[in-house]
């Protein structure tokens, strides 16, 4: 059994300090200018391999009331810095699923900036489905 336990922990360690984390934000143009605008999408991701990184965000809802999405981002080979992206709630997810394209451009070290455009999958009430210009930050460590 401390075979099987110190195993788990050396795996477990080896994989968090070859791992790169990043902290994700997208700039909101609809609030009040305050930080809010950088700070009320604020997220984190985990780099799970080179390609793929899953990670949460906080977002505010309709109503102005905090929520959290789960994304994942899958690095496209064709062009250096191109992602596809996945984003949803965490409740009725596939009822308010976003999928989108999006550029990591570097700004300095590891600081990047990623414009990136997203439309919902499903139609709203009105049988639009309108996708939207966004720009994001990334620190990645």
């Amino acid at each position: 059994m401390k075979k099987l336990l110190l195993t788990a922990v050396v795996a477990l360690s080896t994989l968090a300090a070859s791992a790169q984390f990043m902290v994700v934000t997208t700039y909101d143009s609809e609030q009040e200018e305050t930080m809010d605008q950088i700070t009320a999408n604020m997220g984190v991701g985990f780099m799970v391999s080179d390609d793929i990184t899953l990670g949460g965000v906080r977002s505010l809802d309709d109503a102005g009331d905090n929520s959290y999405e789960i994304f994942v981002r899958y690095n496209l080979a064709m062009m250096e810095g191109a992602y596809a992206m996945i984003q949803m709630p965490t409740e009725d997810m596939s009822d308010n699923m976003k999928v989108g394209l999006g550029m990591s451009f570097a700004v300095w070290n590891s600081l990047y900036l990623e414009p990136n455009y997203t439309m919902p999958v499903s139609e709203d009430s009105n049988g639009d489905r309108e996708g939207e210009f966004n720009i994001g930050i990334g620190y990645r460590f």
